[in-house]
């Protein structure tokens, strides 16, 4: 039945979503009471605002639910609902196997930035204070999970390292300044002024990311919004693989919202919001909206 799908590539995009949407708002009130059970909770500077100190102890780390659910899902929509190549074109597999090649880098970006999230919020919670890890160490880990991301995208999904600008026709030729490293029979192309770039905006949107979330529902709110834009960005050019993952994103903060938003009976902690400030910014990066996500994220995070 679901290998059927593939003739409904709308459907499959508004069925992730509420698969998603369903399946985190099911597991969280799970993931809630076993944080309760082990007093794993959110710690509240002293010296903050006054009004926040109520939500001391609140379960944190929630972000996992979205993490796992979109990684899960996504994987099972690629599997089991591929689409009947016997007809299509070369042009058309090597599309739909380069969406997945996509799909699946946004993918190692939000874990690995959610892994860096959940080893600060496990230091938070282990050592019961407010702070993780060091501004350095965390710096040093989202620039290294950038970098990752950024050279897998352009040299495994072909993604072009210049940049257009939206609405016109210009465009900024960083991919001029560059070096490439033969390893065996593996070359990597390096683009120095892209690098710097996308290490910019990923790093940025991830942290931008983490400070929206300080009001209960706001980054969950904000990233459903922006992660809809992306779904229908990918799907309008012919990549359903990343319209999948956007929509699976999507799903998830809106299932995650009926216990994050006021009062929350959860926070979705570093761990969500460094993974979808990750997801975010490497959804840009495949989908080549680099300027546009700056302009979205200036409004909305």
């Amino acid at each position: 039945m679901l290998a059927g799908l593939a003739q409904y590539p709308a459907f499959q995009v508004f069925l992730t979503i509420s698969i998603s949407a369903v399946a985190v708002a099911l597991i969280t009130p799970l993931l809630i009471r076993f944080l309760q059970r082990r007093e794993i909770g959110q710690q509240i500077r002293a010296e903050g605002i006054q009004e926040h100190l109520v939500k001391h102890g609140t379960p944190t780390m929630g972000g996992v639910v979205i993490i796992l659910v979109t990684v899960l899902l996504v994987t099972a929509m690629l599997a089991f609902a591929h689409p009947a190549f016997a007809n299509a074109s070369a042009a058309r597999i090597a599309s739909y196997n380069t969406g997945i090649k996509a799909g699946i880098t946004v993918l190692l970006c939000m874990i690995g930035c959610g892994a860096l999230g959940f080893i600060d919020d496990y230091i938070k919670v282990a050592k019961k204070r407010s702070l993780g890890l060091g501004a350095r160490q965390k710096i040093a880990g989202q620039v290294t999970i950038a970098t990752a991301t950024t050279l897998l995208a352009i040299n495994w999904v072909g993604v072009s390292a210049d940049i257009g600008i939206p609405l016109t026709d210009f465009v900024l030729p960083t991919s001029h300044l560059a070096t490439t490293l033969s390893i065996g029979a593996t070359t990597i192309v390096i683009p120095w002024l892209y690098l710097i770039f996308a290490l910019i905006m990923i790093v940025g949107l991830s942290n931008a990311v983490n400070l929206t979330d300080g009001l209960d529902g706001l980054a969950a709110g904000t990233v459903t919004i922006v992660a809809v834009f992306f779904a229908a960005i990918a799907y309008a050019s012919g990549s359903l693989p990343i319209a999948l993952v956007a929509s699976a994103i999507a799903g998830g903060c809106v299932g995650f919202l009926w216990w994050n938003c006021y009062p929350a009976k959860i926070f979705m902690g570093d761990t969500g919001s460094l993974a979808l400030g990750g997801a975010i910014a490497g959804l840009a990066l495949v989908t080549k909206t680099e300027i546009l996500v700056v302009i979205i994220g200036a409004f909305l995070l």
